[in-house]
């Protein structure tokens, strides 16, 4: 097969599906996005060197994985901040305090290896964070991002969430969403009063009809809890208008008396929530050294109550967390290990339910859907999230843009040196 990237292609044949089966799938080009049209039990290989079909046999193919609450702006600042080993609140510090030091071309560089990388992995849609920083340039980490966004468009899909500290203006979320962020994000139970800042968030993305993804009760221990209050206020929003709440820490240390009310209000509010295990295991519970809780939402009561759940990898070698591999596949793995989630489960939670989560339309290996898959060599689906082979094809709208280690790359990308 010609190696040049993108390639498109019109058929997949050989490919064994999360269930076990071994499909071939045929894909149609007409209209905007390549689409599924038939996959039917595989009966035959592939011609030899047919150029427009690709030969899974020996790989597990997957819905492309959907990164839903990423932070690209922060990622790969470990080593240029060096922060301690910490709890949230020193994490929080030590980013308000180095990030002053980063300008533009940082926050550029480290976005784009961050991007790249979650690409190579087989993430095709991506949901970041950035910060409305301090200091004279505020906004220079959404245009930042906003560059990566449109030079790698064609390859993987970003949105950008506005991140706003506590108290920001009117006219500062406005030259946010001017400079390229796309929702309203921020974290309520942060600020001095919870509740205020959170009603000040919400007043602010209705007036401009905007979406929000916010940061909620990343806590375990504690007596406000905005997740309720959020869900209330956005139950009456328009359906397709995005109200997420990430991490929600604060759900798996209720009891099931006052956990049973508030799921009930998420699923009156079509809320989507997004778990984010690698950060919170690492941020959470160290001052709980005897049966130091795991840091986790509520993951098994949320599906029980159908809803919508998605799980990201969060930060990547940041002051928040100073492990990542931008793999959809760690994520999946720590969702089995940490939060008692079956395989199945696990790996719908960063492929079809993060796409749910995000509003985006459906993919993988159904007719109707967008042909987006990520092909790993393995030989089921429990091998491949227990061995997290590099071996992998990654495809977008029809068109392979990465085979293993090499990724398509447009002129304009930057070296990937951090």
């Amino acid at each position: 097969m010609d190696h040049h990237l993108p390639h498109r292609i019109s058929r997949i044949c050989g490919a064994r599906t999360p269930d076990g089966a071994v499909v071939d799938i045929e894909l149609d080009h007409d209209g905007p996005h390549a689409r599924v049209i038939a996959v039917r039990p595989s009966t035959s290989r592939p011609p030899h060197e047919d150029p427009e079909t690709l030969d899974l046999t020996g790989f597990v193919l997957l819905t492309a994985p959907a990164e839903p609450h990423a932070h690209l702006d922060k990622a790969l600042s470990w080593d240029v901040l060096a922060p301690p080993d910490a709890d949230l609140a020193t994490a929080i510090e030590v980013w308000r305090r180095g990030s002053p030091e980063l300008d533009e071309e940082s926050f550029h560089r480290r976005a784009t290896a961050a991007a790249l990388a979650l690409l190579r992995n087989g993430t095709t849609a991506v949901r970041t964070h950035a910060d409305i920083l301090g200091g004279l340039d505020p906004l220079r980490g959404i245009r930042a991002v906003d560059r990566v966004r449109r030079e790698l468009r064609g390859l993987v899909d970003i949105e950008i969430v506005a991140l706003a500290p506590p108290g920001a203006d009117a006219v500062t979320l406005d030259a946010a969403l001017t400079a390229g962020a796309d929702l309203l994000g921020g974290a309520p139970h942060l600020a001095p009063d919870p509740a205020a800042e959170l009603t000040r968030l919400l007043d602010f993305a209705e007036s401009r009809g905007v979406g929000t993804d916010l940061h909620v009760d990343e806590f375990l221990r504690g007596d406000h809890h905005t997740l309720a209050h959020y869900a209330r206020r956005v139950a009456a929003w328009p359906a397709d208008r995005i109200r997420t709440a990430g991490h929600c820490c604060r759900l798996g240390t209720l009891p099931a008396h006052e956990l049973a009310p508030v799921l009930a209000l998420l699923a009156d509010a079509g809320m989507g929530i997004v778990s984010l295990p690698l950060t919170n295991l690492y941020l959470q519970g160290r001052d709980e050294p005897i049966a130091t809780p795991r840091g986790l939402t509520a993951l098994t009561a949320l599906l029980e109550a159908r809803i919508p759940v998605a799980a990201g990898a969060d930060n990547v070698r940041d002051p928040f967390n100073p492990l990542g591999r931008s793999d959809a596949l760690e994520t999946a793995a720590l969702l089995i290990a940490a939060g008692h989630v079956p395989p199945r489960t696990a790996v719908h939670l960063v492929t079809d339910g993060a796409r749910t989560v995000l509003g985006l339309p459906e993919a993988g290996a159904k007719p109707g859907a967008r042909a987006e898959f990520l092909a790993v060599r393995g030989t089921s689906l429990l091998d491949v999230v227990a061995t997290a082979p590099a071996d992998r094809i990654v495809i977008r709208d029809g068109a392979i843009i990465s085979i293993g280690r090499t990724e398509y790359r447009t002129a304009e990308v930057a070296p990937l040196e951090v």
